[in-house]
């Protein structure tokens, strides 16, 4: 028994330190009460002995009883408590071990018994056939079940190269039947048992054929007196002769052995329908089954719709569509429908959207009912429902059956919505009517709609009537004057809006209040105008507007610049307002006349006597646009808004041409665009922007490849090796301080823990990066591949290989441990980078005379003590 073999397995994982306690145990106890490790070899499983092999025998007379066994590869064989291991119920052959476990009077002991099971294949039967139609046939059934099964993990070999050949399986349709084929079941070799095969040889038998029928599907308009004198056996292909006709009752066949039928005698006697004849051909073979195939004729009746109606009720009110129904009823025309379930495919149309439906419908004296999809019908509009096709429930539609134009319109007329529409009270002076206008957001078509409407506040008034004409969405009606007798603030009050045509009506929230005024009071109206700069817009501030709220303004100006009759509509708030005149009409420097010549209340449409509606403004000259060229800086500078020239009180920079606040001179330059204008400091006047483009040069700073910093001392590494673990775009320069450092050069060698200062310099920019920062390692050793690990030395003071010694491994592993154990399990030498070396007798632990390890296996684990390596164990020999 070795510890190699203990180690294969992960079940032998966990007995190799078993197997270590075990052997501790025996030291100490000096016994070996589970015997010894033994093996024997089985390779004829099918003699009876291999049904009881006694593997406690194979212990020796050290094994005391009372132990217990372990099967290691759970092969089922072994009666745990005897140690009797049963050959032929392990099904496969193999290599198989079996421990022994003692744990009595004071002995803890292990022993290992391995057993070589050699293959074992079977008897074959003598006579094996298989059906031709057989796809599937399980070599395995070709064994005699009067002797041992065969063992699994074989190779089946087609023998005559059919390719029907799959695992264990045989397809007997892929090959010629009333033939023999061989197939070969194949155990190979094991140990000192041979190879194993045993040879199948199957006979396959003609299966019955009833061949492939081509069945008949007609419709009633075809020539039916084409198969007056159908033979049955022409409609089928491939078929053994001899079979026999049968049939479903229409009485075609007067024996077994006629193959006539008239199928235009069929329809005449039965109709539309199916009908079936069956041809069955019994097998030569008993092995394989009587087969049928049945020839299916199929006629179907013609439909003719043509006439028919077709009327959807009802049209409704769009607020009906969420609980209305739609039942379609179709009426035949002139010709006889049977009566009966059929299939309906009808379209829903509206605008360019089609949407189709099939439905299951019942025919009954003429008249079919259906109910029309609602999904589509979803908005307010017209429908139309047109029948494509209708064919009876389970038919093969082999008749086109004429369907003509059955159609009908479903009208979902709109409910009038004014609610979110405009509505617009055009106010009058006292004693005139008050047109009224609704717009905007309704659906009202063009028609006639009647409303009803009421007043409130300071005239009141209900349920007034009136009509409206509706053209292009937009209608209107007057409120008479005689229902608006007094002057202050009236709400109007649509409450209901209903259209004539359909009759579809609606409730309607919508108000709009309104005032009954005199004539505006602007007697204290002053108009304050300031001077501007050139193409710059005017604010218009009017004052002395009393209580007026919204009014309409008609002005002119005059002088340098000149606008004629153009109108504004304002809000006042407090007898105030104002508005801009925009900047495209001041393109000339000068003095400019303001007149209003117009004023209306637009809150009753009353126009005011304007009085002391003029004013005088002047338009100033802009500075001169600055002059300015376009620069390239580097990042590393921090270039800030100072530096850009011109520079002066008087100018201002931006970072965006619609911006309005300047930027600070302390602001740090990024690559863009940027916008200078010159300030007019009495005037205010601004002169135009001027674009400049600012480069700021950035190098990118180079970066560290991950672990880049570290290295194996023993490589001596320089500087340039050190460039080589950096990621960097133009050109890497390494210094010896960040700030004022002196260039070093790349053949330097590195040094453990000094900090190394990396710049990115572009030539092409002329610009440096960020510096990289670098503190080097050079105890980057770690890879266990590079560590050569003796298996053996020869203390005998040759001066050579005396002593067990692991080369580099202090260096790379400075915190390394190495234990050497004999075979018992007893510590023998421990050491580490201050005793690296084990001359096999150490006097910290001395075994044997005066120190001297004897010849032998030992054993040694090594602990490296660094990252997450795993300690490594390893067995060498000592040769004195």
């Amino acid at each position: 028994m070795t510890l190699k073999s203990l180690a294969s397995t992960k079940f032998n994982f966990i007995y190799y330190f078993l197997a270590l306690f075990f052997l501790t145990s025996k030291s100490n106890l000096k016994a070996q009460c589970a015997g010894n490790d033994n093996a024997i070899t089985i390779c004829d499983i099918s003699n009876n002995n291999s049904k009881t092999v006694n593997l406690f025998n194979l212990l020796g007379s050290s094994a005391i009883t009372g132990g217990i066994w372990i099967d290691n590869l759970k092969t089922g064989g072994l009666n745990t408590s005897t140690g009797v291991l049963n050959v032929q119920s392990i099904r496969n052959s193999g290599v198989f071990t079996y421990t022994y476990m003692v744990n009595n009077g004071g002995c803890v002991d292990s022993s290992i018994v391995t057993v070589t099971v050699g293959g074992y294949t079977g008897v074959t039967s003598s006579n094996v056939t298989v059906c031709g139609d057989d796809n599937n046939f399980n070599l395995f059934q070709a064994f005699d079940g009067n002797f041992l099964r065969p063992q699994f993990g074989g190779v089946w070999s087609d023998n005559d190269g059919t390719g029907a050949l799959s695992g264990n399986y045989f397809d007997a349709t892929k090959v010629p039947y009333e033939q023999i084929y061989s197939f070969t079941y194949t155990i190979p070799a094991i140990g000192t048992c041979s190879q194993q095969s045993a040879t199948v040889f199957v006979r396959t038998k003609k299966p019955a054929i009833p061949g492939s029928p081509l069945d008949l599907l007609l419709c009633n308009t075809d020539d039916l007196s084409l198969y007056k004198n159908l033979d049955l056996d022409t409609r089928l292909f491939g078929q053994d002769a001899g079979g026999i006709w049968t049939e479903s009752g229409t009485g075609q066949l007067s024996g077994i052995l006629d193959t006539t039928i008239d199928v235009q005698d069929i329809y005449n006697r039965f109709g539309a329908g199916t009908y079936t004849f069956t041809y069955t051909v019994i097998p030569e073979s008993p092995v394989c089954i009587r087969k049928t195939a049945v020839f299916t004729i199929i006629i179907e009746d013609l439909l003719d719709f043509t006439g028919s109606t077709l009327v959807v009720n009802s049209d409704i009110c769009e607020d009906d569509l969420p609980i209305a129904t739609y039942q379609a009823v179709l009426r035949r025309g002139v010709m006889s429908i049977p009566n009966g379930s059929y299939l309906v495919s009808y379209n829903v149309t509206s605008g360019t959207s089609i949407n189709s439906y099939t439905t299951l419908a019942l025919f009954s004296s003429g008249v079919l009912n259906f109910i029309v999809n609602k999904t589509s019908i979803a908005n307010a509009t017209d429908y139309t429902v047109s029948v494509s096709n209708i064919v009876k429930e389970n038919s093969l539609r082999l008749c086109i059956n004429i369907i003509g134009s059955i159609t009908d319109v479903l009208h979902v007329n709109p409910i009038p919505k004014i609610n979110i529409g405009t509505l617009k009270v055009i106010a009058a002076c006292k004693g005139f009517d008050i047109p009224v206008e609704i717009s905007g957001n309704t659906n009202l078509s063009d028609g006639n709609y009647t409303i009803v409407y009421g007043l409130s506040g300071t005239n009141t008034i209900a349920n007034q009537t009136a009509t409206i004409n509706v053209v292009s969405g937009v209608g209107s009606f007057l409120i008479p004057s005689n229902i608006l007798p007094n002057i202050g603030n009236t709400t109007l009050s649509i409450t209901r809006i209903t259209n004539v045509l359909t009759g579809c009506t609606n409730a309607v929230t919508l108000t709009k209040g309104f005032d009954i005024k005199p004539l505006p009071d602007v007697a204290a109206l002053k108009v304050n105008i300031p001077s501007i700069c050139k193409r710059a817009s005017v604010t218009v501030n009017l004052t002395g507007l009393g209580t007026l709220t919204n009014i309409n303004v008609v002005y002119n100006i005059s002088g340098a610049n000149v606008l004629t009759n153009i109108s504004v509509d304002l809000v006042v708030t407090s007898g105030n307002t104002s508005f801009t005149i925009p900047a495209s009409s001041f393109n000339t420097v000068g003095t400019n006349v303001f007149t209003i010549t117009s004023l209306v209340d637009n809150t009753n449409g009353c126009q005011a006597v304007v009085l002391n509606a003029t004013a005088n403004f002047s338009v100033f000259d802009l500075p001169v646009t600055p002059a300015s060229n376009s620069f390239s800086v580097c990042k590393v500078d921090n270039p800030t808004i100072g530096d850009l020239i011109p520079s002066g009180n008087q100018f201002q920079w931006f970072d965006s041409p619609t911006s309005t606040t300047p930027l600070a001179p302390t602001i740090l330059l990024i690559s863009g665009t940027y916008y200078v204008k010159e300030v007019n400091s009495i005037t205010g006047c601004q002169s135009s922007l001027t674009m400049i483009n600012v480069v700021v040069n950035e190098v990118a700073k180079p970066t560290l490849n991950p672990n880049g910093e570290k290295f194996c001392g023993i490589d001596n590494p320089t500087l340039q090796e050190l460039t080589n673990n950096v990621t960097y775009s133009d050109q890497l320069i390494w210094y010896d301080a960040s700030i004022s450092g002196n260039e070093i050069a790349s053949t330097e060698l590195i040094k453990e823990g000094v900090k190394y200062y990396g710049f990115n310099y572009s030539s092409s920019k002329s610009c440096f990066s960020e510096v990289l920062e670098v503190t080097a390692s050079l105890a980057n050793c770690d890879i266990v591949g590079d560590i050569f690990i003796p298996d053996g030395f020869s203390p005998n003071n040759d001066g050579i290989n005396d002593t067990f010694r692991i080369k580099n491994i202090p260096f790379i592993y400075p915190d390394f441990s190495l234990e050497i154990f004999n075979r018992y399990g007893n510590l023998m030498f421990k050491g580490d980078e201050n005793k690296p070396e084990w001359d096999g007798a150490n006097s910290d632990y001395k075994v044997g005379i005066e120190g001297a390890a004897p010849n032998g296996v030992y054993f040694y684990v090594i602990k490296f003590n660094k990252g997450s390596l795993a300690p490594k164990q390893g067995k060498l020999y000592l040769n004195r």
